[in-house]
């Protein structure tokens, strides 16, 4: 028999955490061992539940939806999601006895208008609502891309027109804004070339890829010799922007059926462009913030150019726990943890409980899937609560299943889910709408960026994990799809009713995203080189913003005026580094001068050529200072960094051409210094 997906477009994934550390479902005959006797008649009791409700799901399934159209409605053998079932089962026993409690998020109906109004804050352009003409909007609007621009007029029009019927305060016209004649949104097919095995096309552009070695492309997908496709990616053009809408009069695809092997899934390549690839932590948060902005646009373009709704959730803030380890919101952990340790970006414990299972729990058969013992899990916890921070506990007497089970206690008692109460919905929509893996990993790569930054460091944290318990599935038998089945109802289901039958259809489909993820997570936690490229127009276009503004105001030149008789320094951007004024001097074109604040020899004046890379550069300070260096930068990873001009910060790729991005930033700082963790 095999299960009919329905259309997710009714699934709503509301309101609960069911918590639980240990899953009590039956399990293989070699682990029962490590259950205490009261622990098996549970055991044989939960299987036989789990084995009726995929069942249930195989006899009763739902009729197709009206458009079928992706892998995740697709059919699925009803024992392959056994592990899965079996882990809701244990999640909702052990939230049924008490044992962990449980955070109610109340949802608040969102009056007509309303959603448009929060996606317009959550982008960046609050000013559109409250009729400010703001100097960072104004910058914001002046990057977009024409399927960007279309997305943000159609939000603005229709909150526009829900403003007009209730008769509120006059709102800016659309023409005002966009300078367009019809204030109407002006959504066209935007016409591509069809794509080539080197990624992306643009309309009569070819793409411009360079002969490259191996060492100078992000492979994400199998190991080597698996026989799934190879297909490159292209960060340098939106994704909205390259894709073909389908006529409304072709039918979509019919429902696939989820091909559970690893070499179902193809092998994507990401091609180093001359700037080289950046990873999320190489940008400063001011620019991240930015990064946010556009994602969400970019996102919701993508979503219109397929035809496909974004949907949101509008969830009630929730306080948890303000002390503790269990059940305290990420953001109040890591300023606890902060304390401790600081600049720490992922919670102690968590860090803990992941370097626990990767010392001694990688080869453990059944790992994640095997549950440790409830009582004990119990006891783990209370004690972990009272001698954490104190640091007596005894991490010896915890067991690997045990570990694994606090594990994930640990995430599903977050107040707020991992991946944000406001776009599990999304995630749910991408793998449901969308048929092509490709276009389901752009949108998974946007999401990524728009998840705030504790949320997006602990999954970072959490994804590698599951990534090196995959890695050693000759030795635990832990497959992707295994993995991917054990952990998905962990993160994506926390209602404490049980589940319906609409969300239990999603099974596979949250299975699926977790694999996407756990597979391309190297992918995912990079930074499409398009949205870098409009930070640093919308940084370019505040900074003449300003000038315009300071140009104009009277006052502000008299006291420019004053300070530059009285002799004194502008104010440097935040992570400048001050030298000499005779380190400071006037440089030809195509030469840089790069500060070595660590380094016994500080600066260093280096001309540029077509072939100069990154790693050139920290060469040659590396050869220069190799017998006088100071004990500070003994030790450490340097790294060479962009600093102000059109960016924050820029922690550089080492394969980065130094003269293509300094012709992108001529007014940079060039610093070298450790990359921050």
């Amino acid at each position: 028999m095999t299960m009919e997906m329905k259309d997710s477009g009714s699934v709503v994934l509301t309101a609960y955490h069911p918590h639980s550390p240990a899953r009590i479902p039956g399990m293989e005959q070699s682990f029962v061992q490590d259950i205490p006797s009261s622990h098996s008649p549970a055991s044989r009791k939960s299987l036989p539940r789990c084995r009726r409700i995929n069942r249930m799901l195989s006899n009763e399934s739902a009729p197709p939806p009206a458009f079928s159209r992706s892998n995740s409605q697709a059919s699925m053998d009803s024992t392959s999601m056994e592990d899965f079932w079996c882990e809701v089962e244990s999640i909702k026993e052990s939230s049924e006895d008490g044992s962990e409690e449980a955070t109610l998020l109340e949802f608040k109906p969102a009056d007509e208008g309303e959603l448009e109004a929060e996606w317009l804050q959550d982008v960046g352009l609050s000013t559109l609502i409250s009729g400010a003409e703001e100097e960072d909007g104004q910058a914001l609007l002046s990057t977009l891309t024409r399927t960007q621009a279309a997305a943000v007029q159609k939000r603005y029009n229709t909150y526009t027109q829900t403003l007009r019927k209730k008769n509120k305060h006059t709102v800016r016209d659309v023409r005002d804004i966009f300078g367009t004649n019809d204030s109407s949104p002006t959504f066209e097919t935007v016409p591509v070339s069809p794509v080539s095995s080197n990624g992306i096309q643009v309309p009569g552009q070819k793409p411009v890829w360079k002969s490259v070695s191996s060492n100078r492309c992000l492979d994400c997908g199998l190991d080597k010799g698996s026989p799934a496709v190879t297909e490159e990616l292209s960060y340098e053009v939106s994704f909205s922007e390259s894709i073909m809408v389908l006529p409304k009069t072709q039918e979509w695809p019919k429902p696939q059926r989820f091909k559970k092997e690893d070499s179902a899934l193809p092998k994507f390549i990401v091609r180093k462009s001359r700037f080289g690839l950046t990873e999320i932590g190489d940008l400063s948060p001011e620019d991240m913030k930015r990064i946010g902005y556009l994602s969400l646009i970019e996102l919701t373009a993508f979503y219109d150019a397929l035809g496909v709704e974004l949907k949101r959730n509008r969830a009630e803030r929730v306080r948890g726990r303000e002390n503790g380890l269990f059940g305290v919101p990420l953001s109040i952990l890591l300023e606890n943890d902060q304390k401790k340790v600081p600049g720490i970006k992922v919670p102690l414990i968590f860090q803990k409980l992941l370097l626990k299972l990767e010392e001694t729990g990688l080869e453990t058969e059944g790992i994640l899937r095997v549950p440790g013992s409830a009582s004990r899990v119990k006891n783990l916890h209370q004690e972990l609560e009272a001698k954490f921070y104190e640091d007596t506990f005894d991490w010896d007497q915890v067991r690997n299943n045990d570990a694994a089970g606090l594990l994930k206690m640990f995430i599903r008692e977050l107040p707020s889910p991992l991946f944000t109460v406001e776009y599990l919905p999304a995630f749910i929509t991408l793998v449901e709408k969308i048929s092509k893996i490709k276009l389901q990993l752009q949108a998974l790569h946007l999401l990524i960026m728009l998840l705030p930054e504790a949320n997006r460091d602990t999954a970072k944290a959490f994804l590698q994990f599951l990534k090196k318990v995959v890695a050693n599935e000759g030795k635990n038998k832990m497959n992707l799809w295994n993995v991917s089945m054990i952990v998905a109802p962990n993160l994506f289901i926390y209602k404490g009713k049980r589940a319906n039958q609409q969300e239990m259809q999603a099974a596979a489909t949250t299975a699926h995203i977790v694999r996407l993820l756990i597979r391309y997570q190297d992918i995912l936690w990079t930074v499409p080189s398009f949205l870098i490229s409009q930070v640093r127009k919308m940084n370019e276009a505040a900074m003449n913003n300003s000038k315009k503004q300071l140009m104009f105001d009277k006052g502000v030149r008299k006291l420019l005026r004053r300070k530059t008789m009285e002799r004194e320094r502008p104010e440097r951007p935040e992570g400048a580094v001050t030298f000499p004024p005779y380190l400071q001097s006037e440089i030809p074109e195509g030469v840089i001068r790069v500060y070595a604040p660590l380094h016994s020899k500080v600066s260093m004046a280096i001309q540029l050529n077509s072939q100069t890379k990154a790693k050139d550069i920290l060469a040659r300070f590396h050869c220069e200072n190799s017998r006088s260096s100071s004990q500070n930068a003994r030790g450490q990873i340097q790294s060479l960094h962009e600093i102000g001009g059109n960016i924050g910060q820029h922690c550089l790729d080492p394969d980065a051409y130094m003269l293509d991005v300094y012709r992108a930033n001529p007014q940079a700082e060039w610093v070298i210094k450790p990359k921050a963790s």
